[in-house]
């Protein structure tokens, strides 16, 4: 039986693979049988074992995330991102895909929000995936290869956006993003690890 986290998931969570169960983790708190968990992700791990989902989303979620914090004693900081890039990665299993959708820079959308305090731009990804993998050097053990990395305008009915098929689709992406209409981008990662019998 396959299963999706949905990250920052309200009372809702979405489904973009159509996994076989859903669970989400989210601020306002749990719900019966624990397939919502309440955690501060900023703060605190994800809620789940290791190596326990097929896939995990994040719908408007990232941006809420800080890059950098101040740790309670005063003399150190913190990469709350980067944990949370940590956790997406253990608790997805070998192969296990990441799906993202976020407001990116220069779009409106990245910086009206004053909750919005992580903006990001299209090549952020490449702190997080091969071959460049640079969040390493702050601290992040994870390892993902992209799949896809895709300018959007986002859609609230959809769950999952499909890549553009055919040269019409692409054209009308590509006519879409020099108007500046695409304000998000689409993350699809793929988690590379060993499976828990290799390790």
């Amino acid at each position: 039986m396959t299963q999706h986290l949905d990250l920052g998931c309200g009372p809702v969570p979405r489904n973009p693979y159509q996994r076989d169960e859903l669970f989400g983790v989210d601020l306002s708190g749990a719900v019966e049988g624990g397939k919502i968990r309440r955690a501060n992700l900023v703060t605190q791990p994800i809620p789940f074992a290791s190596d326990s989902f097929d896939s995990v989303s994040a719908y408007d979620f990232l941006e809420h995330v800080p890059r950098v914090m101040i740790t309670p004693d005063g003399l150190g900081t913190r990469f709350p991102f980067i944990e949370l890039m940590n956790e997406v990665w253990r608790v997805l299993k070998p192969g296990g895909m990441l799906y993202a959708v976020t407001p990116v820079y220069p779009g409106k959308a990245a910086f009206q929000d004053p909750t919005h305090v992580n903006i990001m731009t299209v090549d952020t990804h490449t702190y997080f995936t091969r071959p460049q993998n640079m969040a390493a050097m702050y601290g992040f053990k994870g390892d993902f290869e992209a799949r896809r990395v895709q300018l959007t305008r986002p859609n609230p009915k959809l769950a999952f956006i499909p890549p553009p098929s055919g040269w019409w689709q692409r054209l009308r992406l590509a006519h879409r993003i020099w108007r500046g209409a695409c304000g998000h981008v689409i993350w699809e990662f793929e988690a590379v690890k060993a499976s828990p019998t290799q390790r």
